[in-house]
């Protein structure tokens, strides 16, 4: 079994970007989490399901399969032998993604995925509650901070470059509504593990909060 690092944090904080380039840069593999809910939120809405009925989500996300397996430095996923790419990236996805991922089901399925994920070598994975709860005894946690019109200012350029056309308010009262039910859902909420070590990355660049993460697993 491999070593986790495990980086959590808000939406839009820099943990994709900058946990693909410590992947790069250590030479393990990359794990978005937070694209399994998302995959699971994309099967819900093509099925018909009610992303706001948890007994239906609860029932529909048994019968939901992905395949996992290493590409390049990352884990990559697929459905019935296809990549999602782009399609779970979608305001629609965004605005549903997460009532599903508060679901217990869902999170313990998932949970479950991740957990054998490092049978596939030493890994880097991003998400909401993989310090706290996914991997809860690895010695490499890690929150990212930011302030939230940064972030809102980040995820609308990522948007706008994918198509999107939305504003920076609607953006960021988005990214503050998922914070808040993120944060306040029963099961593994969005917080800060305990012992975990806190980066600010409103003021940093992507190369110093890269440096900061290497730092920190080196000392450990």
């Amino acid at each position: 079994m491999g070593y986790v690092i495990c980086i959590d944090g808000p939406a839009a904080s820099g943990k994709s970007t900058v946990s693909r380039a410590v992947a790069r840069k250590l030479g393990i593999l990359y794990v978005d989490s937070g694209a399994l809910y998302r995959i699971m939120t994309w099967q819900a809405l093509l099925h018909g399901i009610d992303c706001k009925d948890e007994l239906a989500v609860s029932r529909f996300c048994e019968t939901v399969a992905v395949d996992f397996s290493v590409s390049a430095e990352r884990i990559a996923y697929s459905v019935g032998g296809v990549e999602p790419g782009d399609q779970i990236r979608t305001p629609e996805i965004n605005a549903n993604v997460s009532p599903v991922s508060a679901v217990p089901a869902v999170r313990a399925r998932i949970t479950g995925w991740l957990r054998e994920l490092p049978k596939l070598g030493n890994l880097i994975v991003e998400g909401r509650d993989i310090g706290s709860a996914v991997y809860p005894d690895s010695p490499f946690r890690i929150y990212l901070d930011c302030d939230p019109d940064e972030r809102s200012r980040r995820r609308l350029a990522e948007d706008l470059q994918k198509g999107f056309c939305q504003t920076q308010e609607q953006v960021k009262a988005s990214l503050l509504n998922r914070d808040r039910i993120d944060s306040s859902r029963k099961t593994a909420p969005l917080k800060k593990a305990d012992g975990a070590i806190v980066i600010d990355t409103t003021a940093l660049s992507i190369d110093q909060v890269v440096d900061a993460i290497i730092d920190v697993t080196r000392e450990k």
